[in-house]
């Protein structure tokens, strides 16, 4: 029965670092999931042939459901989410996309929504100016990564491609003993030592977007948090706005201290905006 069964943490491996924000003083991370992790763990916990997947068109906009069968109902048992345009590959990144929501509904990697604000300063990610734009040529990868009882991250370390960390964080209280899935296989157990508390309490990692350190519990004020971040990057990119734009717009001087006020007017502003390509 699909209530029975909960689904396994993700394990350091399975976890992806994308690049968030970048400026002169360093890059902000987000975490995120494969499609290829929702459909290694939905075989894992409910067979190859106990769940199945669809697509739907909704509005003009791609609909996925996933579904599981549920042995003593002796009927599926759905759940739905809808994907985002992708860059390149409309269709089949919004199929990506659709699919991996519905598998967060489901609870696959619904951690990564308690993760804590990255930030990589400018030596560490080797930033460099590009035009007016600002890149790095750096690839980073989660080497380690522990949950407490309530499936929320409370040790992350984050290595370049070289193998040197350049984030860490340990939430003080963290559960002594993390489940088994939880730390990436063949890693050293290099654990992370911060200190710091994650963003769902409200919390920074070892530094903030605007480049300044975070010390002795310093936070911004009202962080909005990993997953609204996301959403936020998603419309920037889809309008071709500057996050700076945004910035100078609501008198903040950092993503660190956007508030949830601020963060709604944002969005309802942004998604009246015409696409870049429209525009």
């Amino acid at each position: 029965m699909p209530g029975t069964k909960t689904v396994r943490l993700l394990k350091a491996a399975e976890i992806e670092c994308r690049i968030g924000t970048i400026n002169e003083k360093g890059l902000s991370l987000l975490l995120f999931k494969d499609a290829r992790v929702d459909q290694k763990i939905l075989d894992e916990t409910y067979t190859p042939l106990g769940w199945r997947r669809s697509h739907q068109a909704i509005d003009g906009n791609l609909y996925c459901t996933v579904e599981v069968w549920d042995e003593e109902k002796k009927q599926w048992v759905g759940k739905q989410d809808v994907g985002t345009m992708s860059c390149s590959e409309k269709e089949k990144g919004q199929a990506s996309d659709s699919f991996k929501r519905a598998g967060f509904n489901w609870g696959i990697g619904r951690e990564l929504y308690t993760a804590p604000f990255i930030w990589i300063p400018a030596a560490k990610a080797k930033v460099y100016q590009k035009g007016d734009r600002y890149a790095t040529n750096e690839r980073f990868s989660v080497k380690s990564v522990e949950y407490n009882k309530d499936r929320e991250i409370t040790a992350l370390e984050i290595v370049d491609a070289k193998g040197e960390t350049v984030y860490s964080l340990r939430q003080c209280g963290s559960d002594r003993n993390p489940p088994k899935e939880a730390k990436n296989p063949g890693s050293s157990g290099a654990e992370a030592a911060s200190g710091q508390k994650p963003a769902s309490k409200g919390k920074a990692g070892t530094e903030r977007d605007a480049g300044k350190s975070v010390q002795d519990g310093q936070e911004g004020q009202g962080y909005i948090g990993n997953r609204k971040e996301v959403v936020l990057m998603a419309e920037l990119n889809r309008t071709g706005v500057s996050l700076d734009e945004v910035l100078r717009r609501y008198k903040i001087g950092s993503l660190s201290q956007m508030t949830p006020e601020i963060y709604d007017r944002a969005i309802a502003a942004l998604r009246q905006t015409k696409p870049k390509k429209a525009a």
